[in-house]
């Protein structure tokens, strides 16, 4: 028995894709695009956001302001990157992190993760930032080895915490919980 068709055919001519800087008109075709990088890492539960709240922050009507890389090919967008600056106290410079780096499955493998890295890489290096931050779940083996590729090494010596929602709040007005 033949195996199903994939869902995203491969395209036809690997590396052709091309890649640019993103502007707030781009945010449909970038949500497009996350929403699909939600459903991957099972996240789609806590996406709340829209593509107008998206377009507001990529124009930088909104804070905080994030610049981000589209990747086309034939016209299509099937990879983004988002990003934003940051600052080290220690270091008194500026840093890069980088939100979300995704590519449509149909184009993984063809060095457009590559480009949209090096893209961001090269904000990050222009702009005097001392280095590039992101994160990774813990089971995304595909995503680990591509960084380990790069060079990329894991911060084992911190624990990220987060405060949303309820917790967040209550901390704003004084609540012990």
């Amino acid at each position: 028995m033949d195996p199903a068709p994939p869902t995203h055919p491969r395209p036809r001519h690997p590396g052709t894709a091309t890649i640019r800087a993103a502007t707030a008109a781009d945010a449909p075709r970038i949500w497009r695009l996350l929403r699909e990088f939600a459903d991957y890492e099972l996240l789609t539960h806590l996406v709340t956001g829209d593509a107008e709240r998206l377009a507001a922050h990529l124009s930088g009507e909104a804070w905080p302001k994030v610049e981000g890389f589209v990747g086309e090919d034939a016209g299509e967008a099937v990879g983004y990157a988002l990003y934003f600056g940051m600052f080290s106290s220690f270091w008194t410079a500026p840093m890069v992190w980088l939100e979300d780096l995704y590519v449509r499955e149909s184009h993984r493998g063809t060095g457009l993760g590559l480009a949209l890295m090096r893209a961001v890489a090269g904000v990050a290096v222009e702009r005097g930032s001392v280095r590039l931050t992101w994160a990774v779940l813990d089971w995304n083996e595909p995503a680990i080895e591509f960084y380990r590729r790069l060079g990329a090494t894991r911060q084992s010596e911190w624990q990220v915490y987060q405060l949303e929602g309820e917790p967040l709040r209550a901390l704003v007005e004084g609540k012990r919980r």
